[in-house]
């Protein structure tokens, strides 16, 4: 069997995405719903430009274990998804923590809405995710018990013991001397918990065996790593025009980051050698799992 991947993972991205765009802009009120500014600030920052992975890992793991062509049973679990995600960048850019002024190349949220409404739009779409996955009348092609889990699984993986856990340790660590196995433990709970539910959910709710799931666990957890040490060296020698944001911003505020404990080039090599190793976790499954296996690797090789 060649396992080799063998697509257009740019076309395969823009599609999806705009899959996920759509779907969004049905789900959520229109900025004429009540109160206006509210719906605003929601979609200021919904639409400001994300690149919508943790849906897309959600509907790849989905194609992995066998669900094919449009899944739109799965789009509220993937947009809800990207609500949690994007609650998340909402608070994290506040003043009261990473105090950053843009976020894609847009101001972040509080620099347009001021901070009270940018606090309640990130409150409203972490709401609104779990609102989502719960409406019955798109609920059409669930085992309940499935989708049960998989609520369960993403509210622990977005809380105090997943991404809310991870950013307090973050914030915490600030300035202060650490080591990697700190860093470790914080970026699998701030980065890594949500793409690892993302890739579980999908799994889930296509029907995939326990033995799928583990794979694409141990997946998860190696390109959530993947992305942070990516991330760590765009802010160090990224594009800041290609980012959106100014870089330096990590050693600025005393971050603890994969390269001041390991170096530029040995966190390059760490990024590599986890990709390896994720490929190698989903060996289990054939050619669908190809978006997959190229999606480790745009992860170590993205620009922004």
């Amino acid at each position: 069997m060649n396992l080799e991947p063998v697509l257009d993972l740019n076309a395969y991205l823009k599609e999806r995405k705009q899959w996920i765009d759509g779907a969004i802009d049905r789900y959520l009120p229109s900025e004429e719903a009540s109160p206006q500014d509210l719906f605003k600030a929601m979609r200021y920052s919904l639409f400001a430009g994300g690149k919508r992975i943790r849906p897309i890992l959600c509907l790849a793991a989905a194609e992995a274990v066998g669900r094919q062509g449009r899944p739109d049973s799965l789009f509220p679990v993937a947009c809800a998804l990207e609500y949690i995600h994007t609650y998340s960048l909402i608070h994290d850019d506040l003043p009261a923590m990473d105090n950053d002024d843009y976020r894609r190349g847009k101001p972040t949220s509080h620099k347009v809405f001021g901070e009270a409404l940018a606090i309640l739009a990130g409150d409203a779409l972490l709401t609104e995710a779990f609102q989502l996955m719960t409406r019955r009348d798109l609920q059409t092609d669930y085992a309940p018990e499935n989708l049960l889990r998989v609520i369960a699984e993403i509210a622990a993986a977005a809380g105090s013991f997943g991404m809310v856990g991870g950013q307090v340790d973050d914030v915490q660590a600030e300035g202060k001397p650490g080591n990697l196995d700190t860093l470790h433990r914080i970026h699998t709970r701030k980065t890594g918990a949500m793409i690892v539910v993302s890739l579980r959910s999908g799994a889930i709710l296509a029907g995939g065996t326990e033995e799928d799931l583990q794979a694409l666990t141990n997946y998860g957890h190696k390109i959530g790593l993947v992305f942070q040490i990516a991330d760590d060296i765009l802010n160090i020698e990224g594009d800041s025009a290609l980012l959106g944001k100014n870089t330096g911003s990590d050693a600025a505020r005393g971050k603890m980051t994969f390269p001041l404990f390991m170096g530029l080039e040995n966190s390059r090599q760490k990024a590599l050698s986890l990709v390896e190793e994720a490929l190698g976790d989903l060996e289990v499954f054939d050619d669908r799992a190809a978006p997959l296996r190229l999606l480790a690797r745009y992860f170590v090789e993205r620009k922004f």
